[in-house]
C-alpha cells in the first residue's frame, strides 16, 4: 500500500495518538495505524477512529502530570 500524500510505503504499526482542544489533552497508546515510512503520515481505520472518539468520553486508564513551558517567557 502507498501513502495517499507522498506515495511512500505504508506499514502497519502501533502508535501514540494525541489530541488537544482548548485546555484538554487526550493521549492513547498502542493504537493500530498505517504509517508512511517516508513522510510519517498516520491513517486510522474507521473502526479505530470510532474507538478513539469513545476514549474522549471515557475514564482514562491513568493520568500523568506534564510540565508546561512558554517559549515566549524564555530566560
Amino acid at each position: 500500500m502507498k501513502c495517499a500524500f507522498c506515495g511512500g510505503k505504508v506499514e502497519k504499526k502501533r502508535v501514540k495518538f494525541s489530541y488537544e482542544k482548548a485546555d484538554k489533552f487526550l493521549l492513547v497508546e498502542n493504537v493500530p495505524a498505517k504509517v508512511c515510512a517516508k513522510c510519517g503520515e498516520k491513517t486510522y481505520s474507521p473502526e479505530v477512529t470510532d474507538e478513539l472518539l469513545r476514549f474522549a468520553k471515557a475514564k482514562p486508564k491513568k493520568t500523568v502530570q506534564v510540565p508546561v513551558f512558554d517559549f515566549a517567557m524564555k530566560r
